[in-house]
């Protein structure tokens, strides 16, 4: 995703005290800082773009609030001497045209050098272009589609956006850990339901590729319209091919109305999905059906690691009103990468946007432990980490329930 709430060894933070004011959150959108940047006499931006309003609202604000605490730490730092860096956020509404418009707005600021986002893989589709003609590096710590970093041609991978990173692992590695996993668990006969979006059937191919070479049937395979919420029509499809689970390849909005309706109608089996799904929203919309119900998210749990947990406290501490979600920890690391190619990029730079190139190359050359485990990528932008977790909803809420590194 994504959204990707979901889901570690960390790198110093300085302690983050002060009350979110002083944080320079300004809500939805707009510039923040925090900080006094010391005798800091020019400015440097990292934006962020999200989806900052609608369903997704929870997992973007925390994208942009976890970006925010890294600032802050740096400039109470004074990480960059001589630069101050503050935070441009723009909503995306999570729609590709949204995006769009909203990435060619940081472009055409000549002070931004790098921006953490998106959370959609289909909207970064459409930003991806707009960062790599103005030289912008762009870090997701969400999306997840392996398209937009290795291209459509899986057998001949090429990478067309040198200025694209992302913190998070991708579906080529969440799908196929899914299906070992229900796998190992007896389970072999699913069916599949994914809403047509990039992320969505990415992750669904992903998963029957796997799941098929492990010796398990697609019983179904069936597609829903995210605009809709009845899904009956679908459910009476697949419910005769009497799977073992369900896997859905699309975001909760729609996945916790299909677990409902699924289990009312009868069909009470498991519902499994991607990191779209890993959100206390999910629960809620699915009520006490999704009981047993599975999703995947990458990484560890945050607060499974001592770096983990020291994000945490430094983010509790610094007063935000919204959580950090699924995607803080790999926001912060996201944000973190920039800053540290920044450091040697504007160490002479007389201006960002002369400084731009130099800072994608030396992002594509950083390693440290971060929030979320070793940051570091490869020749494709992607992160070299591996490391996913399968939850179960248990008692009303997600619980870990195997973690573990793709081989």
């Amino acid at each position: 995703m994504q959204q990707r709430s979901i889901v570690r060894i960390g790198v110093p933070l300085a302690v983050a005290a002060l009350a979110l004011s002083a944080c320079g959150s300004r809500g939805d959108s707009g510039t923040t800082g925090g900080g006094t940047g010391g005798s800091a006499s020019k400015t440097v931006k990292i934006g962020v773009i999200a989806p900052l309003s609608g369903d997704l609202s929870a997992l973007g604000k925390g994208i942009q609030h976890s970006v925010e605490l890294a600032v802050k730490q740096a400039n109470d730092t004074n990480a960059i001497p001589g630069w101050k860096i503050s935070v441009e956020a723009v909503d995306d509404e999570g729609k590709a045209e949204v995006g769009k418009n909203g990435a060619t707005k940081l472009a055409s600021d000549d002070q931004v050098i790098g921006v953490v986002g998106n959370l959609n893989s289909s909207v970064s589709q459409q930003t991806q272009p707009v960062f790599s003609s103005a030289k912008i590096t762009q870090i997701s710590p969400a999306n997840t589609n392996p398209s937009l970093t290795k291209g459509a041609d899986t057998a001949s991978p090429k990478r067309a956006y040198p200025t694209y990173f992302r913190t998070c692992t991708t579906d080529a590695v969440q799908g196929p850990f899914a299906a070992q996993y229900l796998i190992s668990k007896g389970i072999m006969k699913v069916a599949t339901i994914h809403d047509k979006k990039t992320y969505g059937q990415g992750l669904v191919d992903a998963f029957s590729a796997e799941f098929k070479k492990g010796g398990g049937t697609i019983v179904a395979a069936e597609t829903i319209n995210p605009d809709e919420s009845n899904y009956q029509a679908v459910v009476s499809k697949v419910a005769p091919s009497a799977p073992q689970a369900v896997y859905y390849g699309g975001e909760f909005p729609q996945a916790g109305p299909l677990s409902q309706q699924m289990k009312n109608a009868g069909l009470n089996v498991p519902l499994m999905g991607g990191d779209g799904i890993f959100d206390p929203k999910y629960i809620d919309l699915a009520g006490a059906n999704a009981t047993n119900d599975l999703s995947t998210s990458v990484g560890a749990p945050t607060d499974s690691t001592p770096a983990g947990k020291k994000f945490l406290s430094e983010y509790q501490a610094a007063g935000y009103a919204d959580p950090s979600a699924a995607y803080g920890g790999y926001s912060y690391d996201a944000a973190t990468a920039i800053i540290t190619a920044m450091k040697a990029t504007l160490a002479s730079a007389s201006d960002v946007k002369s400084a731009r190139e130099a800072t994608t190359a030396a992002v594509g050359k950083v390693s440290f432990d971060g929030v979320t485990g070793k940051v570091a990528f490869d020749q494709f932008g992607d992160t070299t980490s591996k490391i996913l977790t399968v939850y179960k909803v248990t008692g009303g809420k997600w619980a870990a329930d195997k973690t573990d590194e793709f081989k």
